[in-house]
Order: structure tokens, then sequence, then C-alpha cells
């Protein structure tokens, strides 16, 4: 069994349980569609800081330019970089796939004005863990971010590989499809072209393209050091249990408004 084998082994548990997960089926209308994309698009946001953070620490992204010591790992995390900083949109432009959500959320009716108000007091702290800790969020939701955030500031390189890998990459096609099948079945009547191109386009990068550079990433970097493919592990699951408790975040948010 391949060292990748074992840590997707050690985590399929969680895994199924997110992919089973009472949200999918109580996005039943628009307002619980709202309430969805409201609490999901701070997943949407970090993972490019995920993405940014491998490109810094995989490639040369400063003056005077050297080469980085990694010549197949800035292949791969640059080309993941064009994918998801400059993709393709549905009308044949180009924005990050964050962009392209905030497009959507608006083009379905939901709210962006939480997500804006957070980045701006991102800008105006210049501190991450203090608008974080001051933001007015569901506190799972602050979880799901700490924990990125402090796995960009304090973990080595595999270990940002490893939340970007097993929490997103390897984790969005199966999770995504999931989500896709509840907008189809339930949202005949309202124009979702720019969500769904979102989750499709999603679906189909991670699972052909991204997904398996990103386990080619860690397989370099982690190479047959038991201790480092650990420490992958260990991520995975906080990571996978992150994205749980922000399932359960939004699930709560769908509930109360549908008591209200």
């Amino acid at each position: 069994m391949s060292s990748i084998q074992a840590v997707n082994q050690a985590i399929s548990g969680y895994k199924s349980a997110l992919l089973k997960h009472p949200l999918y089926n109580e996005i039943t209308n628009i307002q619980d569609l709202h309430a969805f994309t409201e609490g999901h698009v701070y997943a949407v946001w970090d993972f490019m800081s995920l993405l940014k953070a491998l490109q810094i620490k995989l490639t040369c992204v400063q003056t005077p330019w050297f080469a980085s010591e990694h010549t197949e790992l800035r292949y791969l995390i640059n080309a993941i970089v064009l994918g998801e900083e400059s993709d393709e949109t549905l009308s044949g432009s180009h924005q990050s796939h964050f962009e392209m959500y905030l497009d959507a959320m608006q083009a379905c009716g939901a709210s962006t004005q939480k997500i804006t108000a957070f980045l701006q007091e991102v800008v105006q702290t210049q501190n991450i863990f203090v608008a974080i800790k001051t933001a007015n969020l569901h506190p799972n939701i602050k979880r799901f971010l700490d924990f990125t955030f402090n796995v960009i500031e304090h973990g080595k390189t595999h270990e940002i590989a490893a939340a970007f890998t097993f929490g997103r990459e390897d984790l969005i096609p199966k999770m995504f499809t999931e989500i896709l099948k509840e907008f189809k079945v339930n949202f005949p009547n309202h124009d979702l072209s720019k969500l769904i191109y979102y989750f499709e386009r999603h679906i189909e990068l991670d699972a052909d393209e991204h997904g398996p550079m990103a386990f080619k990433m860690l397989e370099v970097l982690c190479g047959t050091d038991n201790q480092k493919w650990k420490e992958v592990e260990a991520v995975a699951i906080e990571a996978l249990e992150c994205r749980m408790e922000l399932w359960d975040a939004i699930l709560e948010n769908i509930t109360a408004e549908t008591m209200a």
C-alpha cells in the first residue's frame, strides 16, 4: 500500500461522513441556497490563500528571481494557480474562482455583504487572525478560517499541501457532485447557470487535473519520510473535521431561517 493510499484509508470515514451530511438534502428552496452560498463562500476564499502559500513555498515570487530547487513542483503548483486564479468564465472572460463565485451568488440573489465586509476588515486590520476573531460569523466558520491560516502561518510545506490536497482538491469533486444533484432537482425555475458552471468547472478541474497534481506534489514533498506522512494524515483529518463543522454551521443557519 502506498503512503497516499494509507492516508486515504485513514481518512475514509471522515470523507464518507461528509458525503452523507444532511446539509445536501436541506437545500430545498432559494432561501436555503442563499444561506448555503453565504456560508460556503469563506471556503472558496481561503482556498486561494492555501494555493498562494504553496506557490510562495515552491516557486520564486520575489525579485531578484532565482530558480527554486523544486523543478517539478513549481510546474505543478503554477499550473494549478493558472486554473484557479485565472480560469475561463461562462462568458469567456477570465477570473479567479472566488470572483466567479461572488458573481454567481449575486446572479442568484444571495448577499455578498458579509464576505465583503469581512475582507474589508482583513485589509484594515492587516491581521487575518484579528479579523477572524472580531468578525460576526458563526464560531464554526471562524474555526474553519483559523485552521486554514494557522496551517499557512505555522505549517511545514507538506502540511500546507495536505490541507490543500485532502481538505480541498481530493474532496471537492464528489462533494460538489452531491450539491449539484440538489440544485438540478430543487431549482428548475431559477437561473443558476453561473453557480452550476462554477461547481461543474471545479469537478472537472479537480478530478481530472488538479487532484492528481496535488497528490504528485505530496509524494515529492514527503517521499519515504514516515514522519512527514504522519503529519500529512493529522492535518488531513483536522481539515475534514473543520469542513464537517462548516457544513454543520450552514445547516444550522438554514434550519434557523426555516423556523423564523
